[in-house]
């Protein structure tokens, strides 16, 4: 029994530093967004009165934004339900969660597609807005990944009660980056709105 309890430490130490890193980690991903949705915005003004920056933005863009909060509300939710040290509550939220995010990178997917094969992208991609904002919405889809990559982990150490009402940092880290993944899209919808044609359903 000792050795396990060693063990469970070993895995899950509660050391002040991992929370440092994990805002360290934050902090360097929101400077990577802030400077690259200036970049975009100083590029899109660049490009005012080009007709290809009238190009819509497909709804489905729209669509996954309802499911980026929801899947933050989910993990949120786990984070506060493992305090209480309900397992089993705590994984379905995690893994529900996990599945949300699949469905969540299918639908930017479909919309990225959308607009690859749309009348504003049809003569490359150095023409309009269009193509850098693919480019912003994919490298945010690729952190996306990221994060259903460390919601399958954390949701694997739940199921097998590695977390409790004093260890549960990587749950609490996991909703802070979703989070964050939710302010980040939607500050770039809404610089995408007021550069573009719009939304098109």
């Amino acid at each position: 029994m000792t050795w396990m309890l060693r063990n469970r430490e070993k895995v899950l130490p509660n050391d002040l530093r991992h929370h440092l890193g994990g805002y360290l980690f934050l902090g360097s991903l929101l400077i990577f967004f802030l400077s690259s949705i200036i970049l975009y915005g100083l590029y899109a003004y660049s490009r005012r009165g080009d007709p290809q920056t009238e190009a819509p933005l497909p709804g489905t863009f729209l669509i996954s934004t309802v499911c980026l909060i929801m899947i933050s509300g989910l993990v949120h939710a786990a984070s506060r339900t493992i305090r209480r040290d309900r397992y089993r509550t705590t994984s379905v939220f995690l893994l529900t969660s996990a599945i949300a995010a699949i469905g969540f990178v299918g639908m930017q997917t479909q919309a990225m597609h959308t607009m690859l094969n749309g009348p504003a992208l049809s003569e490359g991609m150095g023409k309009g807005v269009a193509g850098m904002l693919v480019v912003l919405a994919f490298l945010h889809a690729l952190h996306v990944a990221g994060g259903i990559i460390a919601l399958a982990i954390v949701s694997f150490h739940s199921l097998h009660g590695r977390y409790d009402h004093e260890r549960h940092w990587p749950v609490d880290f996991a909703a802070q980056y979703w989070h964050f993944l939710d302010i980040i899209w939607i500050f770039m919808l809404v610089v995408f709105w007021f550069t573009t044609g719009g939304f098109e359903f």
